[in-house]
């Protein structure tokens, strides 16, 4: 696994040593041995997770990850503190300064190595929904970085352990701040994990009968629940396992038995993080939204039209089904601009989607193209009864008048259509829609309000 790790501290003899550890696994080292320089590397992109010793001149570690996790560019790198300090109060005061771990010397080769390339993966899978979710800034859409630094309180919790010892000491730690849901059933926790929106699931490995590993596996392996953040439980000088449920995607770990403030803060941690990558994904999917739909009347736009109609074509053909074509076009919807206004022109657009939407069914697919031009694409339909449904369009906008200015004017609407439909042999989406095209302009030429079929 790729990824460039900064190493801070102050002794360059501790430098050295884990720079030949990490460079012995291909990690790519850089280093700092002080906290201001350590901030800048961070600020300026080139390190993807920190290694900070806490006891260091002029800002100590944990003020540079408080910095660190205070800067929203910086808030998603991953921190590990390592510190000679091993007393539980010490472990308390990095997590609260929002370390993701602390590791205490001298340092557990193995512990260091799985828990950077468990950490880093995660960085991976976060930087991938920044980068998408940048774009969104010149969409109109927030920030990805607005809303990095979030609250790690009021989560929903499951909680698997079929002790009830165990489980009432993680309950009573959580209570307060969070709504824990326990489960002593890991089959059970399967099926509501897949039910209920949870922010985390913390999970027993010493479940008695089955293996908590392979719950943690089934967590990652369905698409619903691959993101959630999980918390295992493991006991005491099991290193073996925790090593395979960190390869096995585990976010974060407790030794039982379980310290009340540092299981509070490893569970903030994570529903933090778990939730600033939940709005990198909804700011994703608002883009690939705004990308496809015409912002004015939430129809799909040109760009999605053109790629569908191709697929919704050629299944017809394989199928030797009928697709037929309307082409709309808002009559004499200039002179509603000149005399109106665009405000009242955008009303029109508007309330003219809806009710083309309200006519045909949720299988035909309605785009505006631009302006006052629409098509409805309608897959295992006749010249027939597409003429019945163009029909139907004509008379729904033509028969109530369109209300503008808030309801305060209201002024008569026709459209002219024309149809097409995909013809056995050689046919083609472009030739499609050039004869629908062609039987629009000659229900203009005729009158408007009024709907043609193309000759065949």
């Amino acid at each position: 696994m790729t990824a460039r790790v900064l190493v801070v501290d102050d002794l360059v003899a501790n430098l050295k040593l884990l720079e030949a550890r990490l460079s012995a696994e291909y990690f790519d080292v850089v280093t700092a041995t002080n906290g201001a320089e350590a901030l800048e590397i961070c600020a300026s992109g080139q390190c993807d997770i920190v290694l900070l010793d806490v006891m260091m001149p002029g800002l100590d570690g944990l003020e540079v990850c408080r910095r660190i996790k205070r800067n929203p560019l910086t808030a998603h790198l991953p921190v590990i503190i390592i510190t000679a300090l091993d007393q539980p109060s010490d472990r308390l005061r990095g997590l609260e300064a929002g370390a993701d771990d602390f590791l205490t010397k001298p340092i557990n080769e193995l512990a260091l190595i799985t828990r950077v390339k468990s950490l880093v993966r995660l960085k991976a899978l976060t930087d991938q929904l920044i980068l998408r979710a940048s774009a969104t800034a010149d969409l109109g859409i927030n920030d990805p970085f607005d809303g990095a630094i979030v609250s790690g309180d009021g989560g929903r919790i499951l909680l698997v352990d079929d002790s009830a010892s165990s489980r009432a000491r993680i309950v009573d730690a959580l209570r307060v701040q969070h709504q824990v849901d326990i489960e002593a059933d890991p089959h059970e926790a399967h099926f509501r994990l897949a039910e209920v929106n949870y922010d985390l699931v913390i999970v027993s490995l010493n479940l008695t009968g089955f293996d908590g590993l392979r719950l943690c596996s089934q967590i990652r392996s369905i698409e619903r629940t691959r993101m959630l953040p999980v918390l295992a439980i493991v006991n005491p000088d099991e290193n073996q396992r925790l090593e395979r449920a960190l390869e096995l995607g585990i976010n974060d770990y407790l030794i039982a038995p379980v310290d009340r403030d540092e299981l509070q803060a490893r569970v903030r941690t994570q529903i933090r993080r778990h939730r600033f990558t939940e709005r990198l994904r909804e700011t994703l999917h608002a883009t690939m939204e705004m990308a496809i739909t015409d912002g004015l009347t939430g129809l799909h736009n040109r760009r999605y039209f053109e790629r569908h109609l191709a697929a919704m074509f050629e299944q017809a053909t394989v199928r030797r089904k009928p697709l037929s074509v309307l082409m709309l076009d808002v009559d004499f919807f200039k002179s509603v601009n000149d005399t109106y206004g665009h405000d009242a022109g955008d009303d029109v657009l508007r309330e003219f989607s809806r009710r083309v939407r309200r006519t045909v069914r949720n299988v035909d697919l309605v785009c505006r193209l631009g302006g006052e031009e629409f098509v409805v694409v309608m897959p295992d339909t006749d010249t027939p009864i597409a003429t019945l449904v163009g029909e139907r369009i004509r008379q729904r906008i033509c028969g109530q008048p369109f209300l503008i200015e808030g309801g305060e004017q209201s002024i008569s609407i026709t459209v002219s259509i024309g149809l097409a439909r995909r013809q056995d042999g050689g046919d083609s989406p472009e030739a499609v829609l050039r004869r629908a095209d062609e039987a629009l302009y000659q229900a203009k030429r005729e009158g408007r309000n009024r709907i043609r079929s193309a000759v065949a």
